[in-house]
């Protein structure tokens, strides 16, 4: 399997980092451990020591939060990777006693790991995500692992077609509406946009948006893709009728990254402007929490089952017949495609 390697990954909600505690993560079969040192700052390093292959993850934080030391024999890795203490012997540094370092930024809410070439590291890559700033937002996040490759995550939340079939009773409509999807590019940046008319929603979305019961609404979906695989979804629900720009608003992330070939870490999240009152923020809570269960019941099974399917062979090996409301994923794929080609291209010239 080949990941692009020059992009943000995201590899955990930044709570998930507290200081004085690791956190071991695997992106794109690299094994790493995350870390904030004595001012709050996140790291990441490989998290394997280069002298019996122990997880630096098993080990503790010394020195102020600013080194790493194994669990195993006692070294102690820097931010920078390299080792600056050795308990053994005459205490000399092994020159091979390094550990890969990886840039880490926290934004959004996130920590996004880069693991190509550091020089190219530039925060403003990071797609924006601005409902996830917590000084205006109330935000609520979860995440899960699923057993199937990201590309076919990205193809799920891609094509929001499939929720009238495979959720109907969460979050499709009690009764299908007229839905329209189209596509549109901007340089690498791909927008799914479905318009779904005059449809009676799931009792869920009433309760969550507060709109009347059984009442027939309109709903948009927008989604955009940024490689590899970091989307915002504009989900929107008004009264049939009625202008997007006076419904309901629920802005959301949906972020997959590839831990192997066949598993992949999900991260989601729900969000409300603070604007709205106290009473915003159990909503969020509850709204991301009633997420999980057609995420985890319906979702999760569906797309594993899609990856058993493919047996090791590509998506494009099965020959797919294609739908209209495959145009979006099916653009996605050839953008990563072309961009996968043009990072090896770039690799081989070197």
């Amino acid at each position: 399997m080949t990941y692009l390697r020059n992009v943000w990954y995201a590899a955990a909600w930044a709570t998930e980092v507290p200081q004085s505690q690791l956190l071991a993560r695997q992106i794109c079969d690299e094994p790493m451990v995350l870390y904030r040192d004595d001012q709050g700052v996140p790291h990441a390093l490989f998290d394997r020591c280069p002298h019996r292959f122990a997880p630096l993850s098993m080990g503790k934080l010394c020195d102020g939060g600013t080194s790493i030391q194994c669990g195993y024999h006692g070294l102690r890795f820097g931010a920078d990777g390299k080792c600056h203490h050795n308990p053994h012997g005459d205490g000399r540094i092994p020159i091979a006693a390094v550990v890969k370092s990886y840039p880490v930024v926290e934004r959004w809410s996130l920590l996004w790991v880069w693991i190509g070439d550091p020089a190219q590291a530039d925060p403003a890559l990071i797609p924006s995500f601005p409902f996830l700033d917590t000084e205006h937002w109330y935000v609520a996040t979860a995440q899960m692992e699923i057993d199937a490759n990201y590309v076919l995550e990205s193809d799920n939340i891609l094509d929001l077609s499939h929720i009238e079939y495979l959720h109907p009773t969460t979050l499709g409509a009690g009764q299908s509406g007229e839905g329209k999807t189209s596509v549109t590019q901007d340089g690498s940046t791909v927008w799914s946009r479905r318009v779904i008319r005059n449809e009676i929603l799931p009792a869920f979305l009433y309760q969550a948006t507060g709109l009347p019961d059984q009442a027939p609404c309109d709903r948009w979906l927008d989604v955009r893709w940024d490689a590899p695989a970091s989307m915002y979804l504009q989900a929107d629900m008004a009264l049939a009728g009625t202008p997007r720009e006076q419904g309901i608003q629920s802005p959301q992330a949906h972020l997959f990254t590839p831990v192997s070939a066949g598993k992949t870490c999900y991260f989601y999240s729900f969000s409300m402007p603070k604007a709205l009152g106290p009473w915003a923020e159990e909503a969020t809570q509850r709204n991301v929490e009633a997420l999980r269960e057609p995420f985890l019941r319906e979702d999760k099974p569906m797309v594993e089952a899609q990856q058993r399917a493919l047996a090791g062979r590509s998506f494009w090996d099965l020959k797919p017949v294609l739908l209209d409301v495959d145009a979006p994923a099916v653009r996605a794929r050839r953008v990563l495609e072309q961009l996968l080609a043009a990072e090896q291209a770039s690799h081989l010239s070197k």
